[in-house]
């Protein structure tokens, strides 16, 4: 694998944090409130967050690094998690872009029953156990990852770790607490920029041998 290459992967993945940053500026509204749900749910603002940034962004979170050494396994089984995660998560929001705007315009324009149906659809015992596995496989696969960064080299432990800890308070607190997750999108993005830099950078502890610590290689999986 070139160097361009292993360092276009690197850069996917601040390119992804800021994509979940954008995707959860703004919430929609509670489905109690129906008529502001279905308002929301119609705008080009909700579209685009779940096309551009939330299914585009899946497509980039599953373009890795793998590392030689130590971390090579551990890195590879955290690329399936998260490239497992990630097929999860495009069908969820899938269903969101496409299946809420036609409730929602239905709703507006005076059609009965649009309530219920998104209750059934949208909202559906299906899609909620699709969502909460993908949850599941993304905090996993974080933490798997973020092992594998911080077991590569000394000077990458914060990184992994600050992967690890960001992506997690994104999935965990963040659906709680709704204004954190454009936060823990956006210190993503800062943290995978520093290790796409240092990554390259990382010295050669004494003894070890440079084509362990230092190959890495992209595979592009979407």
């Amino acid at each position: 694998m070139s160097i361009p290459a292993v360092h276009a992967g690197l850069w996917s993945l601040p390119v992804y944090g800021v994509l979940l940053g954008l995707s959860t500026i703004t919430h929609q509204p509670p489905v109690d409130d129906f008529d502001a749900y279905a308002r929301y749910v119609t705008t080009d603002v909700f579209l685009i967050s779940h096309l551009g940034a939330s299914i585009f962004g899946a497509a980039l979170a599953v373009t890795a690094y793998l590392v030689r050494g130590r971390a090579a396994r551990t890195a590879v089984v955290g690329l399936v998690l998260t490239t497992v995660t990630n097929v999860f998560m495009a069908a969820t929001f899938g269903s969101a872009a496409f299946v809420q705007p036609g409730i929602g315009r239905a709703h507006l324009t005076g059609v009965n029953g649009m309530p219920a149906l998104n209750a059934d659809t949208a909202y559906g015992p299906a899609l909620f156990a699709t969502a909460l596995t993908s949850a599941a496989f993304f905090i996993i696969s974080a933490i798997v990852l973020g092992t594998a960064i911080a077991r590569t080299h000394r000077r990458l432990r914060w990184h992994g770790i600050a992967y690890a800890a960001l992506l997690i308070l994104f999935a965990g607190p963040g659906l709680l607490f709704g204004v954190l997750q454009p936060i823990a999108g956006f210190a993503l993005a800062a943290a995978t920029a520093a290790l796409a830099i240092r990554l390259p950078r990382v010295s050669v502890e004494p003894g070890t041998d440079a084509a362990r610590v230092r190959g890495t290689a992209t595979v592009v999986t979407a």
